[in-house]
């Protein structure tokens, strides 16, 4: 086991041969003024260009300069390999590209020190962010994201993406991080906060990065909100699924037992069709909660023991046979119509209502049957 260190410092690389040197320069003239206990890790994620070779001719001057390479091509897989090596009481991580200042080391590990569990840092008090951050990752991207973290997880953060960040070791070994892409970012902080933990923030100059830019916009922001949403299925699918749900089944009754108006125009049977749309449509957005629940729950290291109890009660049987059940009541109600048509002489029959209610059942019962076998499916956990 490495002997504890006060600070590890992790920067993670992918073809950055032109900014690396600068930003290992600042890391030196960080420790030598300030006589601080730092590991530098930089992690090579699979690189082709000469990036490994100018770290290794800096560990001359660096004597705690290590260098791991992590062939998995990502954001997340750069930063979990980096924290399993490194052995600081305090981690402080920024990219390799130039863009951020490593002297300010010092600020975020003291802010750790004065009881917070993770630092971040706000460039959106850059002076020069115009002209470092493009138009759309500033006015649209970073700004939504970063508000839908603070609004479904409580984070007060102002820029949730931002890639100098500090967290203490205690903090580090209370969450399990999962993704190995640039989700990564967003799923530390969701899972700090979900913790209750204590986030700070310090206002950064952000620098105009030095080579080309790995970022790809729409893939990487999707991939961030696509994360976000799936640990928030309460207000994305749960509470949608409620009204579309409920509003359906109230519009179903009222039209059954009778045919209301408005302004004077009677609407007679042909609504029950939409509300019938509308009551399988919410149902299965409420099962899309379940499914998502499910699924941070055995593959996200998101645990929620109220869940987990709930769905070893709701087993794949039981779901299995009420989805088999409802059903059949919407046969039945085919084979009472069919019956009630040949006692008719196979004349015509105003049984539109029931056909309607008939297909609602049904539909329902079979989502619940497939249903119960995907959640089954999804409560299976990795190793």
């Amino acid at each position: 086991m490495k002997p504890e260190r006060d600070i590890s410092i992790i920067i993670p690389c992918l073809n950055e041969e032109k900014s690396i040197g600068f930003c290992l320069d600042e890391v030196f003239n960080i420790i030598k003024a300030e006589g601080l206990d730092v590991e530098v890790i930089v992690i090579d994620n699979n690189s082709f260009d000469k990036t490994a070779e100018i770290v290794k001719k800096y560990q001359e001057k660096l004597k705690d300069l290590v260098l791991i390479k992590e062939e998995r091509v990502g954001y997340g897989s750069a930063y979990l390999t980096g924290f399993n090596n490194a052995s600081g009481k305090y981690i402080f991580m920024a990219d390799g590209d130039g863009s951020y200042d490593f002297s300010l080391l010092k600020s975020f590990v003291d802010k750790l020190k004065s009881g917070f569990d993770m630092v971040i840092g706000d460039r959106f008090s850059s002076k020069n962010i115009r002209d470092t951050m493009p138009w759309l990752h500033r006015k649209i991207g970073n700004p939504l994201l970063s508000f839908l973290v603070r609004v479904f997880f409580r984070a007060r953060v102002r820029d949730v993406h931002c890639g100098v960040r500090a967290i203490s070791r205690e903090a580090l070994e209370k969450i399990t991080l999962y993704t190995v892409g640039m989700e990564f970012a967003s799923e530390m902080i969701i899972k700090v906060a979900k913790k209750r933990m204590k986030i700070g923030e310090i206002g950064i100059e952000y620098r105009a990065r030095i080579g080309d830019s790995k970022l790809r916009s729409f893939r990487d922001g999707w991939r961030h909100l696509r994360f976000i949403l799936l640990y928030s299925p309460l207000l994305l699918f749960l509470l949608p699924g409620i009204i579309i749900f409920a509003c359906g089944l109230i519009g179903m009754t009222l039209f059954y037992f009778g045919n209301p108006s408005l302004l004077g125009v009677n609407f007679y049977v042909h609504p029950m069709f939409l509300f019938s749309v509308m009551i399988i449509l919410g149902y299965q957005v409420i099962f899309f909660s379940a499914f998502s629940r499910i699924y941070a729950i055995t593959h996200l290291g998101d645990p929620d023991p109220f869940i987990e109890k709930l769905f070893k009660k709701i087993t794949i049987e039981r779901t299995g046979l009420l989805g088999f059940l409802i059903a059949m009541i919407g046969v039945l109600i085919y084979i009472f119509i069919f019956i009630k048509w040949i006692a008719s002489g196979l004349g015509s029959l105003n049984e539109i209502k029931n056909s309607i209610i008939a297909l609602t059942f049904f539909v329902i019962g079979v989502q619940t049957f497939f249903s119960a076998f995907m959640l089954s499916a999804l409560g299976i956990k990795e190793k």
